[in-house]
């Protein structure tokens, strides 16, 4: 028999630092055992949306580039936030995979939406697979960006994941997903 889990109830909320790039809020909330924490913090965070693109020749198109938050560069899948203003994760994933990579696809499929953190964030990750993936254009980076644009064939994806060449959580997963969907 299956114990019951039941959700905690929010009292109330407030938003205590609210900057376009991150939102903190304070939660107060009961549990179901009646105790009361007065200071639960949650991120507010924007929906991700990221792509594994394979092209006509089985490569997939990777990007590299540096990250502040643990000061290292980094291989990893093209991807980056749903906009407030886009209509779909799609959409999203449309317009990151162009302006990284200079790519496109018109043969995307949406494979899972995950939790990230879901004990301290607000957002989900949308994994899409874009096959027969082709270059179009240059990329179209805003002014904080320098991401180099790199084809590895899919045959030695598990192996770079394997080594720690790709080590970003939501990279790993979409990855060996793809890859399961994809390889025999």
């Amino acid at each position: 028999m299956s114990k019951e889990i039941k959700p905690w109830t929010t009292l109330k909320s407030e938003l205590v630092f609210d900057h376009h790039w991150y939102k903190l809020r304070r939660d107060h909330v009961q549990l179901p055992t009646g105790q009361e924490l007065d200071d639960y913090f949650v991120s507010v965070r924007a929906d991700v949306a990221l792509v594994f693109a394979v092209t006509e020749d089985q490569h997939v198109v990777l990007v590299r580039q540096y990250k502040h938050g643990i000061g290292e560069i980094l291989i990893e899948l093209p991807g980056g936030v749903v906009d407030e203003d886009e209509t779909s994760p799609l959409a999203a994933a449309k317009r990151e995979l162009l302006e990284e990579t200079g790519y496109v696809s018109d043969d995307m499929e949406q494979l899972l939406a995950v939790c990230d953190n879901p004990t301290k964030d607000t957002n989900r990750i949308y994994y899409f697979l874009a096959r027969n993936a082709r270059r179009v254009a240059t990329q179209d980076l805003d002014e904080t960006e320098n991401i180099e644009v790199l084809t590895t064939p899919i045959t030695e994806i598990e192996s770079l994941i394997l080594n720690g060449h790709i080590q970003v959580a939501g990279s790993v997963a979409l990855c060996l997903l793809a890859l399961r969907k994809l390889l025999p």
